[in-house]
């Protein structure tokens, strides 16, 4: 089993051979209570987790916003988009299967975003990155990543998988910041800052 923290640096997969990073938000009213709080709170806001495979220093393809299989071979997949934060568990999720990703492939950043117009951070509520070991059917989780309630930013940098030789190495990387909302090449831009 690995565990996972920012603290401890880029911790080495090993026998992980799939990877599983899912984001889960509750929706909120902000300072509006009554019948305009609850209006907010059903249309919730739309939190993006999106994973962006890296050839050396350039993004090459995108998991997530319309593309959950960008690679074509099932190796980066992502589950789908869920734009209200409502349900139990994880939101989004993202699964790697490292065997079967490209050898081209060198990194993958993992970000949320409140990417559409009119989403942001300050109107969601117990945001959470979950990391799970997904080696052989299982769930196990090996991180929990709560990025700061302070912030005004609306990007997440989340965690990075590095390829090492024939291993990859997972570093967890909790860094906030803004990405112009709508603008796919700002996203890409805030990726390969990480």
């Amino acid at each position: 089993m690995i565990t996972l923290k920012k603290e401890d640096g880029p911790a080495d997969l090993g026998g992980v051979t799939h990877l599983s990073i899912g984001v889960s938000w509750d929706p909120t009213a902000g300072s509006s209570g009554g019948v305009i709080g609850k209006l907010r709170r059903k249309s919730g806001t739309d939190l993006d987790l999106i994973a962006v495979a890296m050839q050396g220093a350039d993004p090459v393809r995108l998991a997530g916003l319309d593309s959950l299989d960008p690679l074509g071979n099932g190796s980066l997949v992502h589950t789908g988009d869920n734009q209200t934060g409502h349900g139990d568990g994880d939101d989004e999720t993202v699964i790697v299967e490292f065997s079967k990703v490209p050898d081209n492939i060198t990194s993958i950043v993992f970000i949320a975003a409140a990417y559409k117009k009119g989403s942001a951070f300050q109107k969601a509520r117990n945001i959470s990155f979950k990391v799970y070991d997904a080696t052989g059917g299982s769930t196990e989780q090996v991180a929990d990543i709560w990025p700061s309630l302070l912030t005004n930013d609306n990007g997440c940098a989340v965690a990075k998988a590095m390829r090492d030789g024939a291993s990859w190495k997972l570093q967890v990387i909790n860094e906030t910041g803004k990405i112009k909302q709508g603008d796919e090449q700002a996203l890409m831009r805030f990726a390969v800052s990480k």
